[in-house]
């Protein structure tokens, strides 16, 4: 990631959590998909945790989260988050999946929620992911897929999304992807996908549970 999508990042972390509510009934429905599949031993890295929201509310059915994010402001409002809600087993950092100190094996889960329409290399992005994981652990995604089904006014934004991307006014990747695409992309680097869930609300995002199986 850039310096400037760093900056992008920092200054959306401010209305981040206003913004997002409108995403509740997709919020809601991947909560509930993910705790299916975690368990009082799983030790989990939230990739692109934001300002923290799934990583509190998660934490008291793994044993560890490990939140991770571009972002400083993110963090540090991630932080404020866990503080303010007294949980002891969630830590926040600002780092990238890059970071050495994230050793291969480590995770038994992975989470990386509305993150892979956004980063330049997703291609290299789920192979780092794979690394990290321990043998036969769970990737856990949910991807907005905006070349699927939306409504006029999702429409509209994206149109106008894209004019400031164009213009250089975001400096961020937004990916138009497919549920296909996004099968394609996990499917490529050894995961095999044990659940997944297409949920609409507005607009199309596509939930992905899948096991990490051997390089062999």
């Amino acid at each position: 990631m850039s310096d400037k999508s760093e900056k992008f990042w920092d200054k959306a972390s401010k209305n981040y959590d206003t913004t997002e509510e409108r995403f509740e009934r997709i919020h809601s429905r991947v909560r509930d998909n993910t705790k299916q599949h975690l368990k009082a031993t799983d030790v989990v890295l939230d990739y692109g945790c934001g300002t923290g929201t799934k990583s509190c509310e998660l934490a008291d059915l793994v044993n560890e989260i490990l939140g991770i994010d571009i972002s400083a402001e993110m963090i540090e409002l991630a932080k404020s988050k866990g503080a303010a809600n007294a949980i002891g087993n969630v830590r926040f950092e600002q780092t990238t999946i890059f970071d050495e100190a994230l050793r291969e094996g480590s995770f038994d889960v992975v989470m990386a929620f509305n993150m892979l329409h956004t980063v330049p290399n997703p291609q290299e992005i789920v192979k780092r992911i794979h690394e990290v994981l321990k043998p036969e652990g769970l990737f856990i995604s949910v991807t907005p897929c905006m070349a699927e089904k939306k409504s006029f006014l999702v429409n509209m934004q994206i149109f106008l999304f894209r004019v400031l991307l164009k213009i250089g006014l975001i400096p961020i990747r937004f990916a138009r992807y497919t549920t296909s695409d996004v099968d394609g992309l996990i499917g490529a680097d050894n995961f095999q996908t044990i659940e997944s869930e297409t949920i609409f609300a507005g607009a199309t995002s596509y939930f992905v549970a899948a096991r990490k199986m051997s390089n062999a």
